[in-house]
């Protein structure tokens, strides 16, 4: 069954029992942990859940006891990061989270494929190709592809699977994955348990239609971001979606869902998640500008609510 979810790192300025209480007294029934990376890991200890199972115990005792239940845990970054400290820090989180995710019995770990730099030396930045010309961007990309990502996950795919862990990678520019084609490459490469962690907001702004990503990649949706996109019809037009500007006027902003895309068009998403089985979280991210966390997340709860529990036909 379909769970209305939250990435705790919204609550992020709340302690964990502060965060539990809140979101039991406001409709969510299971949540996502970020473990570090790009995750400040507020509710998730990664190092003392996993050397302790008496940590553990408590940890998931008073997530139960509010009745409230782990979907999943986030250990979003860049894997492949061309600087040599960051990527091993990375790795090391990573592999953790898989480990702890066994220890837990969670099938689930929501993550992102990693952007290398360049061939030739150990840098410090990682290099997104958005082009194919001028040609060099070609020999980069096939060198990421053929030398770094593919073989990188050929590995550490199948670590995940034998402590029976599936990959939900989201879809995320400025990583080798970031649309259904790269995704299907990585799938293609890593084995039967690498996936996707569809999150409708990286998508809208690139011209993507999540529907139709749903649709084509049915039950290869490990989990799901309720994130929202609202786009800036007459920046986009001038300026388009490759975004640079970190404030004022953008092409793009990230929002709560039902700001960007109407509550019918969130519907409409989530019935083709149903349509190929997906019965995970809809686990809320929020990233929205301004103010009135509380209020907004609330109003995506009751929306998602509402979703749910409207009439569904799978035909």
């Amino acid at each position: 069954m379909l769970t209305i979810g939250l990435f705790t790192d919204s609550l992020r300025e709340l302690s964990f029992e502060s965060m539990l209480d809140w979101c039991a007294a406001h409709g969510i029934e299971s949540l996502e942990f970020g473990t570090g990376n790009f995750s400040s890991a507020p509710h998730c200890k990664l190092d003392s859940l996993l050397a302790s199972e008496s940590a553990r115990d408590d940890w998931l005792g008073a997530i139960a006891a509010r009745g409230l239940r782990v979907a999943a845990l986030n250990c979003s970054g860049n894997l492949l990061d061309a600087d040599t400290t960051r990527r091993e820090r990375s790795q090391k989180i990573f592999r953790d989270s898989v480990l702890l995710s066994e220890q837990l019995h969670l099938n689930t770990l929501v993550l992102m494929s990693g952007c290398p730099g360049e061939p030739g030396q150990n840098g410090h930045y990682p290099n997104w190709v958005t082009a194919h010309w001028q040609p060099e961007y070609q020999e980069l990309l096939e060198w990421q592809w053929h030398d770094v990502v593919i073989p990188f996950w050929k590995e550490a795919a199948p670590f995940a699977a034998e402590h029976g862990v599936r990959l939900a990678f989201e879809m995320h520019p400025g990583q080798a994955v970031y649309n259904p084609r790269t995704l299907l490459r990585l799938c293609e490469a890593g084995g039967e348990n690498v996936g996707a962690n569809l999150d409708p907001s990286h998508l809208f702004w690139q011209g993507i239609e999540p529907v139709r990503v749903a649709q084509a990649l049915g039950d290869v949706v490990y989990h799901f971001h309720a994130k929202d996109c609202c786009i800036n019809a007459a920046e986009m037009a001038l300026n388009g979606g490759l975004e640079t500007r970190t404030s004022g006027v953008r092409s793009w902003q990230h929002c709560s869902p039902g700001e960007g895309h109407d509550e019918s068009y969130w519907r409409e998403l989530v019935n083709e998640l149903r349509r190929h089985h997906f019965d995970g979280a809809l686990s809320i991210e929020y990233e929205s500008i301004g103010t009135r966390k509380e209020e907004r997340l609330q109003t995506t709860i009751d929306m998602l609510h509402r979703i749910r529990s409207s009439d569904y036909n799978a035909a």
